[in-house]
């Protein structure tokens, strides 16, 4: 028992400890999805169902789910799921009627390595801005694990994070200056602030842990 009860209070203070660093690392941070409704959400409400905790965009209906809030700069934490050729987007600084990949920002959310993708512009890979930045390769999970997301909007700075590997850094001002690489018109890309939301393009893809936090000048 001498033994045992050194090896317990260790365990406990381990254990503390991590859940103090997990609490420093969220401070700041407020729940997007409440796991049971969605509530607060607006849009495609019909196209996506909530299932165990997660948002599932519903392949038969789909469309585009907003959050009903705006946000300006911001650090966005997600999770995702794939279906094998999934496709869909994240809307940032979205206002909720028109197109999101133009008349906001819409960073990609794809089965890039999928066969049917496999003509796709360097501008349509997961977590590129769409049709402005493209981002680097090669660090989804496969298909039917957790991806783990991050995403940045500094004024004109995007970043994204993916399962670690940061994909794409970005000052969206500048990468658009001589003309966008879709040689589209873009007119809300440098939107101050904006709506967030999933844009569900026929497929199946689960969301969870979504939550943001504010960057305060």
């Amino acid at each position: 028992m001498k033994r045992i009860l050194p090896l317990l209070v260790f365990t406990l203070i381990g254990a503390l400890t991590g859940a103090a660093t997990l609490h420093a690392e969220e401070e700041g941070f407020t729940t997007l999805f409440n796991g049971k409704d969605l509530d607060g959400w607006v849009g495609a409400v019909k196209g996506y169902d909530v299932e165990d905790g997660m948002i599932v965009c519903n392949p038969k209906i789909g469309g585009n789910l907003y959050y009903g809030k705006e946000f300006d700069n911001f650090v966005l934490r997600f999770e995702f799921k794939l279906e094998p050729g999934a496709n869909n987007g994240l809307a940032i600084r979205s206002p909720i009627e028109g197109n999101s990949a133009y008349n906001g920002i819409e960073l990609q959310i794809l089965d890039t390595e999928h066969e049917r993708y496999k003509t796709i512009a360097p501008y349509q890979a997961h977590g590129s801005v769409y049709g402005v930045v493209p981002a680097k390769r090669g660090f989804l999970k496969p298909v039917g694990e957790w991806n783990v997301q991050e995403v940045v909007a500094d004024g004109n700075q995007v970043k994204v994070t993916l399962n670690g590997e940061v994909i794409v850094d970005a000052d969206i001002k500048e990468a658009s200056k001589d003309g966008t690489l879709d040689h589209n018109k873009h007119p809300g890309l440098l939107n101050k602030k904006g709506h967030i939301g999933f844009l569900g393009h026929g497929t199946k893809v689960s969301f969870r842990n979504i939550r943001i936090k504010p960057i305060t000048k």
